[in-house]
């Protein structure tokens, strides 16, 4: 008996083995073919974007050139058109929403995930907050013009670049705000109840060790937010940005124009010389945007280095 018992048990756990055999051989089948599966769909979105961005290109070289940074528009001799008020209007948008939006966003992630009380308001807070990410960006448009150009006029000067910064920083404090607190709530809880054993104050932990660690975080949500306002039409023409002007912005309650008005503007209009220009462009966008990100990633790996 004790024998049959002893084989029982030999072919039982023989049994068993070769299930476990079979059920790795098929989950690592499942795992190659996800792998599969997931590189497919990222060389899928590659290739896509270096189609466009080929053909965007390829159709705007011909327009590139210094004239055509430094040229203003024109509907009458399209050919010496250039985009030079859009490009400077879009420098002062994408500086004065970093200087608004930055430091608001910074503020209330520090508020909400190391101040605030975990009470019925400030739940709904964060509910909205999280909500508001995913609003239209021209509903943003709509709320900018009710009470920038509108009803603080005399403070914002109306239909003035800092009124179009206001309402981009309006639409990116919700993603700015999101990514600072999970920057800030990746940070173990053990440095901040190191930091109270020493005697320092909850503000001297925030500015001593806290931002200092999740500034890597908070610039990433940056980059995108930034990167998303300077791309933005919709709101910007709500609020008043000019689809022509004969002079450059001066100041933060000039007129201005944008390069994503400008581009709209171009490729509305159906002949080929519009269609050139605004591939051109669409060209100087993602400079503007890739040597603002680049900017944003060397300070990103710097304060990585240092945490």
């Amino acid at each position: 008996m004790a024998q049959t018992s002893k084989q029982v048990e030999r072919q039982e756990g023989g049994a068993r083995g070769s299930e476990f055999k079979t059920s790795m051989a098929t989950r690592y089948g499942f795992d190659r073919a996800f792998s599969i599966l997931v590189t497919v769909a990222a060389l899928v979105g590659v290739a896509v974007l270096a189609v466009l961005l080929i053909d965007v290109i390829g159709d705007g070289s011909g327009r590139l050139s210094l004239g055509f940074l430094t040229s203003f528009p024109s509907q009458i001799f399209p050919e010496n058109s250039g985009i030079y008020p859009a490009l400077i209007g879009s420098l002062w948008l994408l500086a004065l929403t970093a200087i608004i939006s930055v430091p608001l966003g910074l503020g209330a992630a520090v508020y909400l995930e190391e101040y605030a009380a975990d009470t019925r308001i400030n739940r709904m807070i964060e509910i909205n907050i999280s909500n508001l990410a995913g609003v239209p960006s021209v509903i943003y448009g709509l709320l900018g013009l009710g009470i920038f150009v509108q009803l603080l006029a005399p403070l914002t000067g109306g239909a003035s670049v800092l009124t179009g910064a206001l309402t981009l920083s309006l639409l990116i404090l919700p993603v700015l705000i999101v990514t600072t607190r999970e920057a800030l709530r990746s940070i173990p809880r053990s440095i901040r109840e190191g930091g109270y054993a020493l005697g320092a104050t909850r503000w001297e932990v925030i500015w001593s060790h806290l931002l200092p660690m999740a500034l890597p975080g908070a610039l990433t949500g940056m980059i995108l937010a930034l990167s998303r306002a300077i791309g933005e039409a919709a709101p910007i023409l709500v609020v008043g940005a000019a689809a022509y002007q004969t002079y450059t912005t001066a100041g933060p309650f000039d007129g201005y124009m944008a390069l994503p008005t400008q581009i709209y503007d171009w490729i509305s209009r159906p002949q080929d010389v519009f269609q050139e220009l605004a591939a051109a462009g669409i060209v100087v966008i993602m400079a503007v945007l890739l040597v603002a990100n680049s900017v944003a990633i060397v300070l990103r790996n710097r304060f990585q280095q240092r945490s």
